[in-house]
């Protein structure tokens, strides 16, 4: 989970994850950005985040009462996805169709294993019911509402234990007054009951996309309202009376009551932060192509920058049986950055599986019981504990030294674990688990720029996270990438992300009509219904700050999938139909090659809104002293153990250039680089190391 602060006169910014708890305060009327680390509490989240807050504003002295906002991330959602935790959904639909989750798209994930199952849907069988009442492709009415019935099913599914309740009928992407009186009735009905109706959170095309995506918010809603609230008494009992915003996944932020009317919304919430850090970062260095790099405590995520912005998509498939088999989960429709993650992280655990091959994750000792390392009951070695041995890590100065390292009870482990079951020595085993996760995430970054038509060496790598930094030398090796960027407090850049996030809205609506019969009065009342809704959420006293992008999801007639073509004009007419036919073609061809002959059709209407967010550097003025902390032998991929150059990148001065080996060590991370690297301190202490090639 992630959350930030804001104060009248600069941000504090706070990032929980999955093993530490990371803080960022920004105030720019006194020059000052300041940053902590803590470990995650689990079994409460909000127990760490109050944790930290507390102890970020006693060590700045800053008041609790001068704070002006709040801005959270979780990966709440995710998690109770995952584990399948969430509320007890009951479904509502059109009769005969209470098995389009059952039956999803028909296809098969892998069609060489008989015994593959996909992810099972959200709501089981006696869950779903159907009610008559039938709306047309067209938005006509075939049928009327039989409310009876919907009363009568609802009762039978609060008599079975239902906590909430989804409605997904028929076309009600056209025509969503079905949804809405079943909404009406269930509201009268039972007061207190949280409803989620299809047409108010995925409004388009794709009848069992749209009914996943309505289960997946009614699935998570109850848990969600609960927390966001209990979060929100925690901030007001500390004294904190500001607002609170929720990260998206898209990157954006946006209100309290939009993320517990639309949690589904934060499904990728922690993730996107870093990517909206990574952009940021980018755009100060004046790098075109990055790719993110956020390796922390549970997984490393990776995705593409162009352009200063990362790409983003519009579907998302979640909780996938196999990772990298698509089809394999469940889809949603929402908006996210579009990017890969893997179980690889600092607390992914090492053991061999059953052929006697080394594997590192995706299981993870996250922050309880966490790494042999942390001595908090952890018995697995970890790739953190392989770090510690191969002399990464400093074990009295691991968080600025308030967590020492065991390292003593991490070799015990290592070789009775790893070395003995292998056939190796400490060092090897523990080189092979830093080999394998590194291999891990090498192949993941590789196939997902490749389906990009993307090739990793035009890119320089930006590497943060705790683990993040002490892995971008390794990865960036096997990608052939000759430039890694290191931010300062690298550790805690994905709070960082939720400083300079911007206020967004992101709204879609399916009129499916081929190009030439588009009924354009229609597509502008529903821009100006989405443009209203998005000025509403974001300021409604300001709609000149707000800027809007419309696009349209196209394909040719008779495709199956479509892709975001940006609409060449704000205000389109029936004269403009040839202007989006040549931008749809343009944009064909940059996806796949080459553009077809044939009629253009357009599926889905697209508005994005967004208020302007902040490119704040995350300054960090040098500290007095000598920066050359000594020398320590460190185990570097390609060359085995060296004698390495250690400093304290809190000392060092801008345009300081340095030949490695060496490792550079801060209170939230620490990085590590060859004899074949140049590395150069930038103004705001980044380190910019180029890798000669």
């Amino acid at each position: 989970m992630r959350s930030l602060i804001h104060e009248p006169h600069g941000p504090d910014r706070v990032d929980v994850g999955g093993t530490f708890t990371d803080l960022l305060l920004h105030d720019p009327a006194r020059n000052l950005t300041w940053s902590g680390k803590l470990p995650s509490t689990p079994h409460a989240p909000n127990e760490a985040i109050t944790a930290g807050i507390a102890r970020l504003l006693a060590e700045t002295a800053t008041p609790a009462g001068d704070i002006a906002g709040v801005v959270h991330g979780t990966t709440l959602v995710t998690n109770t996805l995952l584990e399948r935790t969430g509320a007890v959904v009951g479904l509502l639909t059109t009769k005969g169709f209470r098995d389009t989750l059952e039956m999803a798209r028909e296809i098969r994930f892998d069609t060489t294993d008989l015994l593959a199952r996909p992810a099972g849907p959200l709501v089981p069988r006696h869950l779903r019911r159907g009610v008559r009442g039938c709306i047309a492709a067209d938005g006509t009415e075939l049928e009327p509402l039989d409310e009876g019935e919907v009363l009568a099913q609802a009762r039978e599914l609060l008599e079975q234990g239902v906590e909430a309740v989804a409605v997904v009928l028929l076309h009600s992407y056209r025509d969503d007054k079905h949804e809405r009186r079943v909404q009406e009735l269930l509201a009268r009905a039972h007061p207190g009951l949280q409803v989620t109706i299809s047409s108010a959170v995925a409004p388009v095309i794709g009848e069992y996309e749209r009914a996943s995506t309505a289960c997946l918010n009614a699935y998570v809603q109850p848990l969600m309202v609960r927390y966001l609230d209990a979060l929100r008494d925690d901030l007001l009992a500390m004294g904190i009376d500001a607002p609170l915003h929720v990260m998206l996944s898209g990157g954006g932020v946006t209100t309290l009551d939009e993320a517990k009317a639309f949690p589904f919304r934060l499904l990728e919430s922690g993730p996107a932060a870093g990517a909206i850090a990574a952009a940021a970062v980018a755009r100060q260095l004046g790098e075109p192509d990055v790719v993110s790099f956020d390796m922390g405590g549970t997984t490393a995520k990776i995705a593409i920058v162009g352009g200063g912005e990362p790409r983003r998509k519009h579907d998302f498939e979640a909780g996938r049986v196999d990772k990298f088999k698509p089809g394999s989960g469940l889809p949603f429709r929402l908006t996210v950055v579009d990017m890969i993650e893997i179980g690889s992280g600092g607390g992914s655990i090492a053991a061999p599986d059953s052929l006697g091959l080394l594997k590192v994750g995706p299981r993870s000792a996250g922050s309880v019981p966490g790494p042999v390392a942390y001595g908090r009951g952890g018995d697995h070695p970890t790739v953190t504990d392989a770090d510690l041995v191969l002399g990464y890590l400093d074990p009295a100065a691991f968080l600025g030294g308030e967590m020492a390292l065991r390292t003593a009870e991490v070799h015990k482990a290592v070789d009775r674990e790893l070395a003995g079951p292998l056939g190796l020595d400490r060092v090897g085993a523990a080189s092979g688990i830093v080999e394998v996760a590194t291999a891990n995430m090498a192949a993941a970054a590789r196939m997902h720029l490749s389906e990009h038509g993307r090739d990793p060496a035009d890119f320089a790598l930006i590497a943060f996270g705790g683990a993040g930094p002490v892995h971008a030398y390794g990865l960036a090796k096997q990608l052939k990438i000759a430039r890694i960027v290191v931010p300062m407090r690298a550790g805690v850049m994905s709070a960082y992300g939720f400083l300079v996030a911007a206020p967004t809205v992101d709204q879609a609506r399916s009129l499916p009509s081929a190009l030439a019969d588009v009924e354009w009065d229609r597509v502008a009342a529903v821009y100006g219904e989405m443009s209203a809704h998005a000025t509403a959420v974001l300021r409604p006293d300001r709609p000149d700050l707000i800027r809007t992008r419309r696009s349209a999801g196209m394909r040719y007639v008779g495709q199956g999938f479509e892709i975001e073509v940006e609409l060449p004009g704000a205000d389109l007419a029936r004269t403009d139909v040839e202007r989006l036919h040549r931008a749809f073609e343009e944009a064909y061809r940059a996806t796949f090659g080459r553009s077809l002959d044939g009629p253009a059709e357009v599926v889905n209407w697209r508005l994005s809104a967004q208020l302007p967010g902040h490119d704040i550097p995350v300054r960090c003025a040098p500290v007095a002293g000598h920066p050359r902390r000594g020398v320590r032998d460190v185990w570097l991929p390609g060359h085995g153990w060296l004698q390495a150059t250690v400093w304290d990148r809190y000392r060092l001065r801008p345009g300081t250039e340095i030949t490695g080996p060496a490792v550079f060590e801060e209170r939230e991370s620490s990085c590590c680089f060859g004899p074949e690297c140049r590395i150069r301190v930038d103004r705001d202490l980044t380190l910019l190391v180029d890798l000669a090639r």
